[in-house]
């Protein structure tokens, strides 16, 4: 079927994203910074604040049970901005060429609702497409098939000739759970080839 509607993730795949890059400076000692992000700032306590939940909360949760680690717990929000220190320009470039030739493109993106406004006005070519679905701000987070469901129906999508690109390869197997094109993102060039296989013009 034809590829009528194209949708990018954000993180690693428009703008990087490392949290570990402000702790190299902040917890100096590997072994402890491996420490510090396996028990205390987790993948898990962090994704909670892409669905939705408050700095305030998080950061009151983990202060409760590591009082001694208070100020490292709020250096994750207070340094947010230096875990997303460039943006991937061969990808932009890709989305910018496509909303160029007329193709229809939105995000959709797991992203505290705060820290994704602050990386708009860090990166303005976030404001280009035609719009966006943050997780924070709708409280589903990929790969819940909802979060897909949620998109397409307020951009007017139909899943069948729609296209998502993601790091992820979960994220990418639950746009394809919830009906859509998927392809799985390693690179600018490889996009580009994946989006023609497609018979997507770019």
């Amino acid at each position: 079927m034809p590829i009528n509607h194209i949708v990018f993730d954000i993180g690693k795949v428009l703008i990087h994203y490392d949290p570990s890059l402000p702790y190299q400076r902040l917890i100096p000692d590997a072994g402890e910074r491996k420490w510090f992000f396996d028990n205390v700032c987790t993948h898990d306590w962090n994704i909670e604040q892409d669905r939705g939940r408050s700095w305030e909360e998080a950061e009151a949760l983990l202060i409760g049970a590591h009082p001694e680690r208070e100020e490292q717990i709020r250096h994750f929000r207070k340094y947010w901005h230096e875990m997303v220190p460039h943006a991937y320009d061969d990808s932009v470039v890709v989305m910018e060429e496509l909303i160029a030739r007329g193709h229809d493109v939105t995000m959709l993106t797991n992203f505290a609702s705060d820290t994704f406004r602050e990386a708009q006005v860090r990166y303005p070519f976030l404001t280009k497409t035609r719009g966006v679905t943050v997780s924070g701000d709708v409280k589903l987070i990929k790969p819940d098939v909802a979060i897909y469901e949620m998109h397409a129906e307020s951009f007017g999508l139909d899943p069948a000739t729609s296209i998502f690109i993601d790091d992820t390869i979960v994220n990418v197997e639950g746009a394809r759970k919830a009906g859509w094109q998927a392809v799985h993102f390693t690179g600018a060039d490889k996009l580009r080839a994946d989006l023609r296989a497609y018979g997507v013009e770019i």
